[in-house]
């Protein structure tokens, strides 16, 4: 079983710190304070959402199939992964109309879909 680093305290929820590294083929230990990548912070789910979204190369269209969630929640997965990396989101729930009917042309999303995001302007 793979075992990863937890990126927040199940106590109180502050980000980790790693103290010590070790070799396990040398048995090299180096102790100090070093800071975990931006990416083990994120929960399981975001890291699987990531993972998927990467393998589908972000083509909403093959996220939404694969994890058989609409449009619109294939976005907010998204901006709350990009607010959990530290960066701020710029998505705001006011839907651009002309954006909403490009990705309607294109088939990104289906025609229920963008009533459904130019309906909760």
């Amino acid at each position: 079983m793979k075992k990863e680093v937890i990126g927040k305290c199940p106590v109180c929820g502050k980000p980790m710190e790693v103290t010590k590294l070790s070799c396990k083929y040398c048995d090299t230990h180096i102790e100090g304070h070093f800071t975990l990548c931006k990416f083990c912070k994120l929960s399981d789910e975001q890291k699987y959402f990531i993972e998927v979204f990467i393998k589908n190369r972000g083509n909403i269209k093959e996220i939404e199939k694969e994890l058989s969630i609409s449009y619109p929640t294939v976005r907010n997965k998204l901006e709350d992964v990009i607010e959990a990396l530290g960066y701020s989101p710029e998505y705001t729930s006011r839907v651009n109309k002309k954006e909403v009917l490009e990705k309607l042309s294109s088939g990104e999303i289906n025609s229920q879909e963008a009533l459904k995001l130019l309906k909760n302007q």
